[in-house]
């Protein structure tokens, strides 16, 4: 009996803790400043949770640096279930390519908890362009290699991969010129400074209703329920294209498997509810998706082999 004794004062304290969690707030921090596709999917799936289940969020914005800084504060936290990351495609699918060297490794330093939401990115030109498709987006590209300009929230982002990715599809050459952020690229095609712009619904929407831009497709290989009338870059001769912008939540490696669970049912059935899914697809333009850990583990690694490809294609290496 007194040999068990230790071990049930080891063992017990972990159940405890699993059966009590969450006892205290979750810190969710987001690679993103506020308003954005990834923080306003977060703040969405954690007033429901908070609403359903009593939990207490944080939302800890740390934007900059292709979301290096986000990740690596997230890294670096204690794995107790008491901090996550929302993250999107960029952090896990892109960065892995574009950079030799991370403060973070998405493989060895993350478990994924669940994804979020899933959005087409649009293609996007200047209200008064005359090019009217993708189709003619690519004749144009064609007739004047690097002629045709596209802006991006920067280099290495998702935004600037999905347009290599429509130009490497086509076998044109367009020029990419990189602004400090989405909003700021699609502010260049309404002004006239860049030709196109491939962007996520939230900082797209405002032009269009302005009717300073007008959308030529989406980046995704089938349509979208959430857009129906946008054809793909896939329909319209573009093969193999699909690139999108996802988000989910992510937990430092070693966090107790009874919080991940945890996080990922409360998680699921806030994203089954009516009202969130009608916020999502109306404020960040995503399907609420509500992927679980090994299904999300592989659709990262697919995304990062399909982004490797497309910067083998255009001549992009790692820096």
């Amino acid at each position: 009996m007194k040999k068990l004794l230790p071990l049930l004062a080891a063992v017990l304290p972990l159940g405890a803790t699993a059966q009590d969690f969450p006892n205290k707030s979750i810190r969710v921090l987001v690679s993103f400043a506020p308003g954005g596709v990834v923080d306003t999917s977060t703040r969405i799936v954690t007033s429901k949770i908070t609403e359903a289940l009593g939990w207490h969020f944080v939302v800890d914005n740390r934007p900059g640096a292709n979301g290096f800084i986000g990740a690596a504060a997230a890294a670096k936290a204690n794995p107790d279930g008491y901090t996550l990351l929302s993250a999107h495609t960029g952090e896990f699918a892109v960065n892995p390519v574009m950079f030799k060297s991370l403060p973070y490794d998405p493989e060895k330093t993350f478990e994924p908890v669940i994804m979020l939401s899933d959005a087409p990115m649009l293609i996007v030109v200047n209200i008064q362009s005359p090019i009217n498709s993708v189709k003619e987006l690519i004749a144009a590209a064609r007739a004047k290699p690097g002629a045709i300009t596209f802006g991006s929230p920067g280099t290495g982002s998702v935004n600037h991969m999905a347009s290599e990715w429509l130009a490497a599809a086509a076998g044109v050459k367009m020029t990419h010129v990189p602004y400090k952020g989405g909003a700021p690229a699609v502010v260049a095609v309404a002004t006239n400074d860049v030709t196109f712009t491939v962007a996520g619904m939230p900082g797209v929407s405002p032009h269009l209703q302005g009717k300073r831009v007008k959308v030529l497709g989406i980046t995704t290989a089938k349509r979208s329920p959430l857009v129906p009338d946008y054809a793909t870059a896939q329909e319209m001769g573009v093969a193999g294209v699909d690139a999108s912008i996802w988000v989910g939540f992510f937990v430092p490696k070693g966090t107790p498997a009874a919080a991940i669970n945890k996080l990922y049912a409360a998680s699921a059935d806030a994203l089954k509810r009516p009202e969130v899914k009608e916020r999502l697809a109306v404020v960040g333009g995503a399907e609420a998706v509500a992927t679980a850990s090994a299904a999300f583990n592989a659709r990262i690694a697919s995304d990062i082999e399909r982004y490797k490809k497309v910067a083998q294609q255009v001549g992009i290496k790692p820096e």
